[in-house]
């Protein structure tokens, strides 16, 4: 697992890699939490299908577009978050709770990266 990103940066570029290994790039919020960073979507997502097919991730800080980035890149493995205790504590930082509410309910994955 990476580590989570320096700095106060809410914003991750966090980049996901299709089957056949082209690599797609989504700036989006991410919650830092026990040296892991943590991404609230839902599980439709293109992002939530490439970690579950590949797991490999990348992210580096980055503005609310994504077009500057603002540190180091980082490589790590991504995963589903299970856990529903893990989970709620993840939705405890109030930055997530502001995405869980953009998020229709009972379709929400936490992942991981």
């Amino acid at each position: 697992m990476a580590t989570a990103t320096s700095g106060d940066s809410r914003y991750i570029a966090l980049t996901t890699y299709r089957r056949d290994g082209r690599p797609v790039t989504t700036p989006v919020w991410a919650v830092p939490l026990g040296g892991k960073v943590y991404i609230v979507t839902a599980n439709s997502t293109g992002k939530t299908r490439r970690v579950r097919a590949t797991g490999r991730v990348r992210f580096a800080p980055c503005n609310a577009n994504g077009r500057d980035i603002l540190g180091e890149w980082q490589e790590g493995t991504g995963r589903i978050v299970p856990d529903e205790a893990r989970q709620s504590e993840a939705l405890a930082v109030p930055i997530a709770r502001i995405l869980w509410r953009t998020c229709r309910a009972g379709t929400d994955a936490v992942a991981q990266a």
